[in-house]
This record gives structure tokens, C-alpha cells and sequence, in this order.
């Protein structure tokens, strides 16, 4: 079984961003993210409804980096400590060598390859450092932005299931996409 341990921290650095530890301070951009419909709809979660809301949130994902259950980053260009997103990995799976990436970018830094440079930085991390065996994504089938990031980055589709998650009083599709290490090119 791997053995998973965050501590201390691990701030990566890429070309143009880093990645650091959300801070409560990042409250106001979390909650920008995810209390947008438009950024939401291809996310099976609850809108945030206030700061609060996204301070909890923070703390909580802070909480399982402590834990050694999953991490997130806040991502910022370099030249800010602002965030621009907030990105990592989620489903941890010591026993099977697994994880399962996740990713969030403010509408505003679309279409400049963030996400697709911050896959690319997690990954390596992940393979290179933690020891996983490979990364699976989870999107929904009309995420086809998402597609095209986890495809440029290696990624494979390997299942689309169908009506598979309930979520708001409906079944929803999943497409199911991964990478082994040994596929990784960084």
C-alpha cells in the first residue's frame, strides 16, 4: 500500500503559476467559483450560497490535507498571491495506488492554458513524487473543455456510464478518463 503524507506542505511551482495552501483568505475567490451557475454546471455539488460557505470549505479541505486524505492547492500566476483556481487530488486510494484529479479556474483565466500547465505540474507530482499508479478524472459528458484538457494531457477516455449519479432529482451521465505513470511524458 502507498503511503501517503503531505507534510510538510508541498508548494510546486510551473512556467507561470504556483501552488500553495489555501489560505482563508482565498474565501472571496473560492466563493466565486463555485456560487457561478455557469462554472457549476458540470459539477455534481452544492452552489455555494456566501464566503462563508467557501471559508468551511477551505477549512475542510485543508482538514483531509492533514489527514493525509487528499490535497488541494490554491493556484496563482506567479507575479500574485492571488488565486486564480484551486486544483488536486480527491478519492485518494493508497491500497490501489489511485487518485483522482480535480480542477477549478475563475472564468476569467480561460483559454490560456492554465488548467492544462497546473494537470501537468499535479501529475508529475503525483507519479514522480508521491508514487501513484495512476490518475483517473471523472467529468460530465458535455464538459468537453475538460475533455480536451485531460486528453492534451495524456488522459485517456475509459468508460462512459450511463445515468450512473443522481444528483438534483435526475440520473446524470459520467465519462471516466485516466493515465498511468508509465504513459506520463511531462
Amino acid at each position: 500500500m502507498l503511503t501517503i503524507n503531505f507534510q510538510p506542505f508541498p508548494n510546486l511551482e510551473s512556467e507561470r503559476l504556483v501552488f500553495r495552501r489555501l489560505k482563508d483568505s482565498d474565501a472571496p475567490e473560492v466563493f466565486k467559483i463555485r456560487s457561478n451557475p455557469e462554472r457549476m454546471k458540470f459539477i455534481p455539488r452544492p452552489i455555494l450560497q456566501n464566503e462563508e460557505e467557501a471559508l468551511a470549505m477551505i477549512q475542510m479541505m485543508n482538514t483531509k490535507i492533514d489527514e493525509n486524505t487528499d490535497i488541494n492547492w490554491g493556484v496563482c500566476l506567479k507575479n500574485s498571491d492571488k488565486i486564480i483556481g484551486f486544483m488536486g487530488f480527491y478519492r485518494v486510494q493508497p491500497e490501489s495506488y489511485r487518485t483522482e484529479i480535480g480542477y477549478m479556474i475563475l472564468p476569467e483565466y480561460d483559454g490560456k492554458g492554465y488548467v492544462s500547465e497546473s494537470v501537468t505540474t499535479m501529475l508529475n507530482y503525483a507519479f514522480n513524487t508521491v508514487g501513484f499508479h495512476s490518475v483517473e478524472a471523472v467529468i460530465d459528458p458535455n464538459n468537453f473543455g475538460s475533455a480536451r484538457v485531460l486528453e492534451k494531457n495524456g488522459f485517456r477516455k475509459e468508460a462512459h456510464f450511463i445515468e450512473n449519479f443522481f444528483w438534483n432529482n435526475e440520473f446524470i451521465d459520467s465519462v471516466h478518463y485516466g493515465i498511468l505513470k508509465r504513459e506520463f511524458v511531462k
